[in-house]
């Protein structure tokens, strides 16, 4: 048997069942992108990786190359960038396909500045510097209509039917068969691939559900919410429905991505202390709080991501903290051993989970480094306050990525390539929203429906 016919990191490129791999990772606007390969040419590629053009990193969401900022030295010409499988995402995805995730590198084997599985991972190591180790679950949210997506796209994504019917707020049971069908469908594919879930449940707006998965580290967490989201939509694709990540589809409720964070040393979760937050747990506070504005942008990717601040509808809209307090950006769960954790509540259900976490670990990183301490927790409600009691979020893409611009310690510890070419890329979405004859201030316009409903 020839080296290439070898079965390589669980591909047996001989067996006639196994008829293709595919690539996947996000790019910087999170869409899952990817290619299929034959298993021979994955067996060739492994170690070397496989070249794809840099337009991946330079391409809007409506398909067009984004100008009007400096381009890096690697970004420009359709050069090539390079994607390295990790070899411990390998799993079959459905008979005869197999599936991998990986990263981006340049020609010189140094990492995309853009990768956000490469930047998520630079924070972990960083945090790991310190001595920690960062256990993280996510909650994803997203609505679900009775039609296919090809009647969707027939309608500009308008007019449809949520799934499971128009009535309720959360936890309801009295739902349609359809729509428990869809989630019972989810969870047998998510079992089949090996992600662990945690829970399911109705969600406040009409068709939209929550799906939490269970903690792990940074990056598993991460790959387990790109797949979770494929599968989501892959379902909804073969039972004849549509789903969306869009942070706001309809006039209804928006819809999240919160991030629950612990740290551990030697084992012990050190935002526990009996009388309340640790030491720990307050300067990791201090650091979200101090990058929050700045990382409003991460967490807030798109034009309709900003649609959601809307006081008393459930996201915060004010640069806080609190313990047990749902009303603030961040929340303090404290008093257990196990459970003490920070949730942080600004991400969009259209966010990068590996982009936003990257910020999120950031933050945490620089309060640790620099024992930042925080204000005092808010004990009262974080929404409609008083103007100048307590600074507001961003509430428009170019505010935030103007904050994201003036925050030193983002530049510092995300790196400024990958600030300075995001920051360029959201007044680029802007100036490409405006021209098209948006109003952020009026109803969710057609072309957002049409650049965000399948993509982020």
């Amino acid at each position: 048997m020839s080296e290439l016919t070898k079965p390589v990191s669980g591909v047996d490129v001989q067996d006639a069942n196994v008829r293709a791999v595919r690539l996947e990772a996000t790019n910087h606007e999170g869409s899952f992108l990817g290619k299929t390969v034959a298993p021979k040419k994955f067996a060739s590629g492994v170690d070397s990786g496989f070249a794809f053009a840099d337009l991946l990193f330079g391409l809007d969401l409506g398909n067009v190359p984004a100008f009007g900022f400096a381009y890096p030295a690697w970004r420009g010409h359709l050069d090539d960038v390079y994607f390295r499988p990790d070899m411990s995402t390998l799993v079959e995805w459905e008979p005869g396909l197999h599936s991998v995730i990986g990263d981006y590198w340049l020609k010189d084997g140094t990492p995309v500045p853009l990768c956000p599985r490469n930047l998520t991972r630079r924070m972990v190591d960083r945090l790991a510097s310190l001595g920690f180790t960062a256990t993280v679950a996510v909650e994803i949210e997203a609505t679900v209509f009775e039609e296919s997506i090809h009647e969707a796209r027939a309608r500009g994504y308008r007019d449809l039917t949520p799934l499971g019917g128009s009535a309720g707020t959360a936890y309801h049971l009295a739902k349609s068969k359809d729509w428990t069908g869809y989630m019972n469908a989810v969870a047998d594919r998510l079992d089949a691939v090996g992600i662990e879930w945690e829970a399911w449940s109705d969600e406040d707006a009409a068709g939209q559900i929550e799906i939490n998965l269970a903690p792990g580290d940074p990056i598993s967490v991460c790959d387990a919410w790109a797949r979770t989201r494929q599968i989501m939509r892959e379902v909804a694709f073969e039972l004849g429905h549509t789903v969306t990540f869009m942070a706001k589809p309809t006039e209804g409720y928006g819809q999240a991505s919160h991030i629950n964070l612990s740290l551990q040393r030697d084992g012990a979760n050190v935002f526990y202390a009996e009388e309340g937050p640790s030491e720990t747990m307050r300067h990791a506070v201090g650091g979200l709080l101090a990058t929050l504005e700045g990382n409003t942008s991460i967490a807030l990717p798109q034009i309709t991501s900003y649609r959601r601040l809307v006081d008393l509808s459930g996201p915060p809209v004010t640069v806080s903290w609190g313990i047990s307090n749902k009303t603030t950006a961040v929340r303090a769960v404290c008093g257990h051993p196990s459970y003490s954790r920070l949730e942080y509540r600004v991400p969009g259900a259209d966010s990068n989970l590996y982009l936003a976490l990257a910020g999120v670990l950031a933050g945490v990183i620089a309060g640790l480094e620099r024992k930042i301490e925080p204000p005092e927790p808010v004990a009262e409600m974080a929404w409609c306050m008083p103007p100048g009691e307590i600074t507001r979020l961003p509430d428009t893409i170019t505010k935030a990525a103007a904050a994201l611009e003036a925050d030193p310690i983002l530049r510092d510890l995300l790196g400024a390539e990958f600030v300075d070419y995001w920051v360029g890329s959201r007044r680029w979405e802007w100036m490409q929203f405006h021209t098209a004859g948006g109003d952020p201030f009026a109803a969710l316009s057609e072309w957002e429906s049409a650049r965000y409903f399948e993509l982020p």
